[in-house]
Parts: structure tokens; C-alpha cells; sequence
């Protein structure tokens, strides 16, 4: 039988998708159903004095107005339960999407109407919307409990910087702004909630966690978690979006106390409104270097806007101080990471995780060391790449399996044949970096006011949960049969949210088993019957979900020669090499057990007139370990680049004392197929991870972090200018066209 891990084979949801008969929460509405409506605070800061009900529970239509008073236990949250489910009088709002009260009438229309008679009386309160000001001891206070608005300070501290500065040839300072990112998933928020016939409350909606979802719907129930039941309908993107709970507690609770069938779909801009975003940071940062390309020191302080509530703040922190030197090894390192509360939106998790906005201040801060050295960006990244055995900052050594230096190589070898990259020495000041003359030659015959550069980046995000955070995969595997396994029935509960891990998890327990794919039956969506797996993130279920299915496959064709029972049942947990929290004052730790490498090339076209840049051709190498479905892991890459070059050009999330200014698609601009480079080249390694099925790693969030950087470096290539706050919008080029000294470099 020809194999099938490696194979590009075909999506089972793909004709259901493309066609519409593929179920979205929305698409379980039936009627019959109650409709439920949020009213939301719209205000950034202030207290609650009163919730009057009257004038919408007197509305044709409504059935109840639930308040604070109708929630057994009223916090939720997915690592700190600080946010409130409904806010209640003499609570506070502490951003403009909390929800003060849920409407449920027997149309949309009717509580859509009922929602706007709800009256809340607020009284306004100083909003904190400053991240870095927030930080002050004067300032007010988003969660008074605290003392202060710093929800975390993570400390790293490896060797002497002062000492390494004080002897460094050339010391360089940064600055860096990168801004909120809205995940834009095309299906907002949507779900339905029932209670069954065992008087279980069941909710079919789209996450990430089934499980997580699950406990902290029982939490917020008070009920046992055997009476919460989860299940994902088709899912329709998620990128950390929906990790987490955004409107299930919120069904769920309805159809608990009304004892009905409940429905509540989300507009796109109560969507961006209320659910989290990608954490902004200002990052601030010093590098030294000796002469001969040794990077000696590198100190930074990363800034975090975690908006109103925890969220995943804190871990994501951790991430960005981690990568704040990039994935290079530096003798003495310095970075203060701080996780800040605001009055703005949340911030949680989105793809890259805190990576792509550190690695954007670490890349240009390499490339710029490199000028200024006299020696090529390529070469610099050479000399102090991470290698087999390298010390992370955290004073470790990196798990095994590092290719750094390899994907480096390959992206070289791929610039070069098609984008005729050399790897010259700098040009002259005013070029702008080691790669203009060639942008110069290929602008020959066109317009002057159009500039072409290159640009390269190097980048590194970990896999699945760090820190210490409990980590694990369970899988159940049934085979049946008589004599032979004839087919094979596989339970993990692992979200699949577009990215296809269904279809790779099938493909390692056929693989295993020798059975054609449509022998094996994957169940993943119900969590009472599919046990944890764990989330969908941390690009983690390939190496994590994928290794328990195989481990069960393992252990259950190790049990059916010695039955006769037609059907044989294993179970098992998969555990990676621990990780530990990091040290209180130093940082020192083992944050990680897997990691992901990248590296890529891109070439730019900068309109000088208007601003404008286009990317025209990104070449982005990955080391997957081994790609289980080759056509998905290109498909990862090549979307993962469109929303990075979003994030990097036109995504500009706006925020004004705490007021959402981008509610919706048309203010806030996404790329669409014409913003998409004309080429798009995927480049996939395959050196094995030791952990992984068939060595197998994710890739999922890998794309995302060293594009930035890298079209900054081409434009810097194409135009000798820094841009140093993200998105990279028109009219951020053209001031800092204008802004351009003579002779700058």
C-alpha cells in the first residue's frame, strides 16, 4: 500500500465547505429557539449604579433580562478568573465590550429591541489607556484588588551586560511599536446551548479547548463538569481567537436558568469589539557587538498592553521577553518583560504568541548591527545563530532538534536562484544595506519614484505550553474486526479550526494500522465523548495529538492478538519532556521542549510618491520534522503569510481612550488576493524532532514571526529607511521618507 504520511491528501470537509453545506454555529439555529442579545457597557471605564429591567421585559417578545444576580458563580477567565460574567451594580466596567446584562426573547428582533430598552446608569471613572502610564504608581486602578496595573514583570538575566557594553565596538539603542491585531476569523462568534435528555447543559458553538470551554462553563454553573457537554460544529478560523470564552458561558447559563433551547449569533462588530486581540508592545532595546560578528550583549524592556482582563497576558509575556534576543545565543542578556492592565480591549492569544512582535525589534536590531559592521545580515545571522546545544537565555541548553542554521542556509540557497540574492558587503551609506545594488540593477526601466529592495529575517517559536504549564495529549483508539483489524475508530478531542488536523491525526492511525483512511473514524468534536487533547494552539496538536494517536494505535495492536474480541480499546496519555517556570529573579529555567525554526526572503517595490509597498515574492523556509500531509503544511505556510502581511502593512487596529475606532471590515483592512505577493514559495525541511510522530513538529505559527522584520528590511534596502512601528502603513513610509537625513544608513 502506497504510503500515506507525506501524502498531499484531500480534506474530508472540503467539498462540504466550499459548497455550504458544511454546519457553522450559526447554521444550528433552528426555530423555536429563544435569541439571545448582549448589552454591552460601550464605556471604558466606569461603575455600574443601576440595572433597570422594566422597560425590556415590558417589550412584545422578551422573556427574561438576566443580570449578575442570575449567575451562580459570576468570574470566568482562562488562566486568572478576573472577569466578570455580567457586570452588576457596584461593579465596575473596565472596557467598553463588558457585558452588563443578557436579553432573550423569542426573535432576534425582539431582543435586539429589548437590549436597547435595558437602562444602566453608569458612573464614569478615570480610564488607564497608556500602557507604560498605567505603570505608574499614581495611576488609576483597573482592578483595585491588585495594588497595581503591572499584572506580571518577568525578568531575564543571563551574564554581565554593563560589563559586555562597556567593552563592545558597537553599541546600538531601538525602539519598536507594534499595535493590536484583530483575529478576523470569517465566522464570528455563534452557538446554540439546550439542555439533553440526562439534563446535561449541552453547547455547540467553535473554540479551541473543548475541555477548557467545558470546566470553565462549570465553574461559572457551578455544576459538575460530567453535566457540561461541548461540541464544535465547523469552525471557522480561530488563529487564538477563540481561546477564550466569548459567548458559550453566555448560552449556556440562558438555556441552564430558562430550561430552553437558546441562540445567539455575534455581528462582526460586536465581535472586534468584544473578544480579545494581539498584544501591543513597545519594545526598547540595546545591542552590542565586537568586530568580528560576535554579538556580545543584549538588553531590552518589552512592554504589553494587556487591555482590561488577564486573559493569556501573562504567558505571552513570558514568550516575548524569552524571544527578545531572537534566536540567536548572546553571551549576556537583560530583558525585563512587563504584562500591563488598561482600559483598552484584552489582549490574549493570536498566532505567534508574543514571537512576531519581540523577533520584529531582534531581527532589525541584527541587520542594522550587521551595517554597522561592515558585514553582510546573512553572515552576521551565520556567526550567532542558534546550534546544537546552544544556552538559551534562560541558561539552558535548547531542546534537541535545532535547525536554525539549516533553514537559514536553505532560504539563502533559494534567494539565490530566484531572486539572483548575493551576499555582497554594504554599499555606501546612502544605499541603504548589502543588497542594493542588486535592487538598484533590477529597477533599471522603471519608474525612479519606484524602488525595489530585499530583505531577510531569521526566526524561532516554541511548541506547545511552556513554563511549566501541565502539558499532555490523550487519544482512544477502538479496533474491530474478526481476524484482522478491520477498521479503527479514534477519540481525541482536538479542535480542528480550518488548519486540518482531523485529517493529519487520520493519517498517522492509518499509517500505523495499514488501513485505507476511509477505515478510520475520527471522533473530535463532543467532549464527553472524545477524551483532552488539549487545545488548539502553541501549534502543538501535530507533535502533541499526533503522538498520542499513535502511541494508542501502539498500544492497542499490542492487545489484539491476545483477545479474541471483535473490537479492542487502548488509551493513552502522551507527556513531552517537562518544562519548569522560570526563576523569580533571573529567569533561569527550561521554558520549552520543542521549537519551531524559519527563515525568510522577501523582495519589495516601495512607491516613493505614495508610500505604498508591495511584496512581491516571500520565500519562506520551515523545518517541519516531517510533514504528515504535505499539501496542509503548505497550505499552513501560504495562509500564515497572508495574515502576516497583514499584520505588516495594513492591519492598523485603532484605539482612542479606550474606544474602539475599527469596529468593522471596512475601516480595518485586511489584505485580500490582490495585496498577495505574486509569489508565494514554501520551502519545506524535514529533520526530525525526537518527540514528534514520525518526527513530525507544527508549523502553524512559524510564518507569522520573521515577516515583519524582513519586509522591513527590504524597504530599508529599497529606500536606506528604518521603519520601526508596525503596521507599516503608506503613511508611516513617507514620513520617515521625509524624515531621512543625508547620508543616513
Amino acid at each position: 500500500m502506497t504510503t500515506i504520511i507525506g501524502a498531499s491528501l484531500p480534506r474530508p470537509d472540503a467539498l462540504a465547505k466550499v459548497t455550504g453545506d458544511a454546519h457553522y454555529p450559526a447554521d444550528l439555529v433552528q426555530p423555536g429557539m429563544l435569541h439571545l442579545k448582549v448589552v454591552f457597557a460601550h464605556r471604558s471605564h466606569a461603575r455600574v449604579v443601576t440595572i433597570e429591567p422594566g422597560p425590556a421585559l415590558r417589550h412584545p417578545g422578551v422573556v427574561a433580562v438576566l443580570t449578575a444576580a442570575d449567575v451562580p458563580s459570576n468570574a470566568y477567565g482562562l488562566i486568572e478568573a478576573d472577569q466578570p460574567v455580567l457586570c452588576a451594580p457596584g461593579d465596575k466596567v473596565r472596557f467598553e465590550g463588558d457585558k452588563v446584562a443578557v436579553v432573550v426573547a423569542d426573535t432576534k428582533e425582539a431582543a435586539e429591541q429589548g437590549a436597547q430598552l435595558v437602562v444602566v446608569e453608569y458612573e464614569s471613572l478615570p480610564a488607564v489607556t497608556d500602557p507604560r502610564s498605567a505603570m505608574a504608581v499614581d495611576a488609576p486602578l483597573v482592578h483595585e484588588e491588585r495594588g497595581s496595573n503591572v499584572l506580571l514583570h518577568v525578568p531575564i538575566r543571563k551574564g554581565d551586560v554593563a560589563a559586555a557594553f562597556a567593552v563592545a565596538d558597537v553599541v546600538l539603542d531601538g525602539e519598536f511599536q507594534t499595535s493590536w491585531q484583530e483575529h478576523a476569523f470569517l465566522q464570528p462568534e455563534a452557538g446554540i446551548a439546550y439542555l439533553d435528555e440526562q439534563d446535561r447543559v449541552v453547547i455547540e458553538t467553535a473554540g479551541q479547548w473543548l475541555h477548557e470551554d467545558r470546566r470553565q462553563i462549570a465553574q461559572v454553573l457551578r455544576l459538575p463538569e460530567e453535566r457540561v457537554v461541548v461540541r464544535y460544529a465547523a469552525i471557522g478560523g480561530a488563529f487564538g481567537g477563540r481561546e477564550d470564552l466569548s459567548l458559550q458561558h453566555l448560552l449556556a447559563l440562558a438555556a441552564w436558568k430558562l430550561r430552553c433551547p437558546v441562540a445567539l449569533v455575534w455581528s462582526r462588530e460586536e465581535s472586534i469589539v468584544a473578544h480579545h486581540k494581539r498584544h501591543p508592545m513597545t519594545v526598547r532595546c540595546r545591542w552590542g557587538a565586537q568586530h568580528d560578528g560576535t554579538i556580545t550583549a543584549v538588553e531590552a524592556e518589552v512592554v504589553a498592553d494587556g487591555g482590561a482582563y488577564a486573559s493569556t497576558s501573562a504567558e505571552v509575556v513570558k514568550v516575548a521577553t524569552l524571544f527578545a534576543s531572537g534566536c540567536y545565543e548572546i553571551p549576556n542578556i537583560a530583558v525585563d518583560g512587563y504584562a500591563v492592565y488598561t482600559n483598552n480591549v484584552p489582549s490574549g492569544a493570536f498566532r505567534g504568541f508574543g514571537a512576531p512582535q519581540a523577533q520584529f525589534a531582534a531581527e532589525v536590531m541584527l541587520t542594522r548591527l550587521a551595517h554597522a559592521l561592515d558585514l553582510n545580515p546573512v553572515e552576521l545571522r551565520r556567526r550567532n545563530i542558534y546550534r546544537e546545544g546552544s544556552l538559551e537565555p534562560t541558561q539552558q541548553p535548547l531542546p534537541p532538534g535545532v535547525s536554525a542554521l539549516a533553514v537559514l542556509e536553505r532560504c539563502m540557497e533559494e534567494a539565490h536562484a530566484r531572486l539572483g540574492f548575493t551576499e555582497q558587503l554594504p554599499g555606501p551609506p546612502t544605499s541603504g544595506g548589502d543588497e542594493a545594488v542588486l535592487a538598484m540593477a533590477r529597477s533599471n526601466g522603471r519608474p525612479s519614484h519606484l524602488r525595489r529592495g530585499v530583505g531577510i529575517a531569521c526566526g524561532m517559536k516554541n511548541l506547545g505550553y511552556s513554563f511549566g504549564f501541565p502539558e499532555q495529549s490523550t487519544a482512544t483508539v477502538e479496533l474491530i474486526g474478526r481476524g484482522e483489524v478491520e477498521q479503527a475508530r479514534v477519540r481525541v478531542g482536538a479542535a480542528d479550526v480550518g488548519q486540518g488536523s482531523h485529517l493529519a491525526l487520520q493519517q498517522i492511525a492509518a499509517e500505523e494500522l495499514g488501513l485505507p483512511l476511509e477505515r478510520v473514524e475520527m471522533v473530535c468534536d463532543d467532549s464527553a465523548d472524545a477524551p483532552n487533547a488539549g487545545s488548539a494552539s502553541a501549534s502543538r496538536l501535530t507533535l502533541m495529538a499526533g503522538r498520542a494517536v499513535r502511541d494508542a494505535v501502539l498500544a492497542a495492536k499490542e492487545k489484539w492478538p491476545n483477545t479474541d474480541d471483535p473490537l479492542v480499546e487502548a488509551t493513552v496519555q502522551y507527556r513531552p519532556p517537562a518544562t519548569t517556570a522560570l526563576a523569580p529573579a533571573t529567569g533561569a529555567g527550561r521554558p520549552n521542549y520543542c521549537y519551531g525554526y524559519a527563515a525568510q526572503a522577501v523582495e519589495v517595490e516601495v512607491n516613493l510618491l505614495t508610500g505604498q509597498v508591495r511584496v512581491l515574492t516571500v520565500i519562506s523556509v520551515h523545518d517541519v520534522g516531517k510533514a504528515i500531509n504535505r499539501q496542509q503544511v503548505e497550505g499552513q505556510i501560504e495562509g500564515c503569510l497572508a495574515q502576516a502581511l497583514g499584520y505588516a502593512l495594513l492591519e492598523h487596529f485603532q484605539v482612542k481612550d479606550g474606544h474602539v475606532l475599527t469596529p468593522y471590515l471596512s475601516t480595518y483592512l485586511l489584505p485580500t488576493s490582490l495585496d498577495m505577493p505574486a509569489e508565494m514559495i514554501p520551502v519545506i525541511l524535514e529533520l526530525a524532532d525526537p518527540n514528534g510522530p514520525y518526527g513530525a513538529r507544527g508549523v502553524a505559527e512559524m510564518p507569522l514571526v520573521p515577516l515583519t522584520p524582513a519586509i522591513a528590511s527590504a524597504i530599508h534596502d529599497a529606500t536606506g529607511v528604518w521603519l520601526t512601528e508596525q503596521p507599516m502603513t503608506p503613511e508611516r513610509v513617507l514620513a520617515a521618507l521625509s524624515a531621512r537625513s543625508p547620508g543616513s544608513r
